[in-house]
């Protein structure tokens, strides 16, 4: 079975297990590590992709589920844990409130993908806070974000993942969490990457053998070490480990009511915003 998720350490983690033949009677997995825009644009088809099983953002979900299938665990949503909007303090010009949103009219922002849930996120944000819009929207890899916003190539950055620990590193500032507006304006947790699967397999034992995996790296927390490291961004242990903890959490191992429902919630906003088609709720279960 062709599956394809980031080298993130929450994926790496998860999927130890499959990976490497743990799970009684799972296929073997053929895994492909990359970046969230890549699996992006392959699972909705801009780059046509084989692979049976993939990680992606829950934005770009309603480009997907004709084909594909969300599946109820390994993902990545919670609390706390959301994309961060960052600035280089250094540039800011001393005369104005720079961590004032209105900074960010007609400036230059990195996303790591515009079909990303931090992009969307921004977007919902940006349409309450920034007036005139931003200028322009450039997509790069989300571990060269930092350094461009560090390099002045870009007037800010929007990070995911391991960036919430290391920005200070850079000398970034933060403008805002856009995972805290979230939580503070709609109540519900913040949904980032979902595991999917194509709609002709067997989806409730692709999603047994994901939650099993999810289960034996909670059970064997040493066991994936070595794996998660060997494709950590960040080779930082307590990095990883930290990074781990925040976006592995109870959602992962199963979506539940409130899980779906922020999954809902993104998508209908964004849909009125004109942002994403407009999904069908059922197709979500």
């Amino acid at each position: 079975m062709k599956i394809a998720f980031s080298p993130c350490p929450n994926d790496t983690f998860v999927f130890h297990a499959w990976a490497h033949n743990l799970i009684p009677g799972a296929p073997e997995l053929e895994v492909t590590y990359a970046d969230i825009d890549i699996t992006n644009n392959w699972a909705s088809g801009k780059n046509p992709t084989d692979h049976d099983v993939l990680k992606i953002s829950y934005a770009a979900l309603p480009w997907v589920l004709d084909e594909y299938a969300l599946i109820p665990c390994g993902g990545a949503l919670g609390r706390g844990c959301g994309p961060l909007l960052l600035t280089n303090g250094s540039s800011w010009d001393p005369s104005v409130n720079s961590a004032d949103p209105t900074f960010l009219s007609g400036r230059k922002v990195a996303v790591p993908s515009e079909r990303s849930t931090a992009y969307l996120l921004f977007r919902l944000w940006a349409a309450q806070n920034v007036p005139g819009g931003f200028g322009e929207i450039i997509v790069m890899p989300f571990d060269r974000i930092m350094p461009a916003v560090r390099d002045g190539e870009v007037d800010a950055g929007l990070v995911i993942h391991e960036a919430r620990f290391t920005y200070p590193s850079y000398g970034l500032k933060l403008m805002t969490d856009l995972g805290s507006w979230w939580e503070s304006d709609t109540g519900l947790p913040i949904p980032l990457g979902a595991i999917i699967a194509r709609r002709s397999l067997d989806l409730d034992q692709i999603t047994a053998w994901t939650r099993a995996s999810v289960e034996y790296a909670w059970a064997h927390l040493e066991a994936s070490r070595e794996y998660v490291l060997s494709h950590a961004q960040e080779m930082d242990v307590e990095v990883v480990d930290a990074h781990i903890s925040l976006y592995v959490n109870s959602f992962t191992g199963d979506l539940g009511d409130d899980g779906f429902a922020a999954v809902s919630a993104l998508l209908t906003r964004a849909a009125d915003e004109g942002l994403v088609p407009r999904i069908d709720p059922a197709k979500l279960r």
